[in-house]
């Protein structure tokens, strides 16, 4: 929020990027809170990094993008199981869903994966999931309030990410910030 203020360069933001550089995981994604999990972690991190200037050439940014491309599901699609917050094993791995799917695009196109193979089948996941009124269903819990204890079904996840995702991706990325940050 910060850079799109066009305060990417204040030092409270500069402490943040750092903040959540530190704080990748070993696999390449981050650990999320209210939607579970590590693609939401990683859907929210890569799109605010890069709008502060991070390069998407960044090492941070790369394994993020790596790690997403290495648990797209054969559908084209994302999903993690709310398992993966006790079980590693889990951790982006589950049933793919349109919240999901709309994280990991967002990351992926503010990391200028455009024109990958990745994007092109999440994109496809979600046109083909979208129902004919112009929403998607879920049913699998995407949300959490506390991990594992309190699930939440937020349903305007289900609406909001895969058209924030090919809203991004029909119109490209927001600017940087109102500088040109």
């Amino acid at each position: 929020m910060l850079a799109q203020e066009g305060r990417a360069h204040h030092p409270r933001t500069r402490r943040a990027v750092e903040w959540l550089l530190r704080e990748q995981e070993p696999n390449g994604a981050w650990f999320g809170r209210w939607g579970v999990n590590h693609l939401y972690g990683t859907g929210a991190v890569v799109p605010a990094l890069t709008a502060a200037g991070v390069p998407v050439s960044h090492p941070a940014i790369r394994r993020a993008v790596g790690w997403l491309e290495s648990v797209q599901n054969d559908d084209g699609g994302w999903g993690e199981d709310l398992r993966s917050y006790r079980e590693e094993s889990w951790v982006g791995r589950g049933v793919s869903t349109p919240s999901q799917t709309g994280w990991a695009l967002l990351a992926l196109l503010a990391a200028g994966e455009r024109g990958g193979s990745a994007v092109e089948r999440g994109i496809a996941f979600l046109t083909a999931a979208q129902r004919e009124d112009g929403s998607w269903d879920e049913r699998h819990f995407t949300g959490t309030g506390f991990p594992w204890d309190f699930s939440i079904n937020y349903h305007i996840y289900r609406q909001v990410f895969p058209l924030m995702a090919l809203g991004r991706y029909v119109h490209g990325q927001p600017p940087a910030g109102r500088n040109g940050d």
